[in-house]
């Protein structure tokens, strides 16, 4: 009787429910699909593109960089410095 509610149960669920979709639930007739065309036939110019990695940053770029990590390090222990010290924000203190 076990076997005979579970074969009328998995029968109302395929009725009830969308066909699966996609190659891997299709089973034995996925063999007779093609396969999907390859979408990059192109081949890459390697001289096309730029030799400098842009995310490199340049020597002023470290040094502003360091300047700003210096200043925001002395913040945490009270101490102001930089161009304006009283200017916080862009409003005055």
């Amino acid at each position: 009787m076990l076997d005979h509610t579970v074969r009328f149960l998995a029968w109302v669920l395929r009725l009830c429910s969308p066909p699966p979709r996609g190659r891997h639930r299709l089973g034995i007739r996925s063999s007779l699909l093609a396969p999907p065309p390859p979408s990059h036939t192109e081949r890459l110019d390697g001289a096309a593109s730029a030799l400098v990695r842009p995310y490199v940053p340049t020597h002023d770029e470290r040094h502003r960089q360091r300047q700003r990590r210096r200043t925001l390090h002395l913040a945490t222990l009270g101490v102001d410095v930089g161009p304006h010290p009283h200017l916080i924000h862009g409003g005055a203190r």
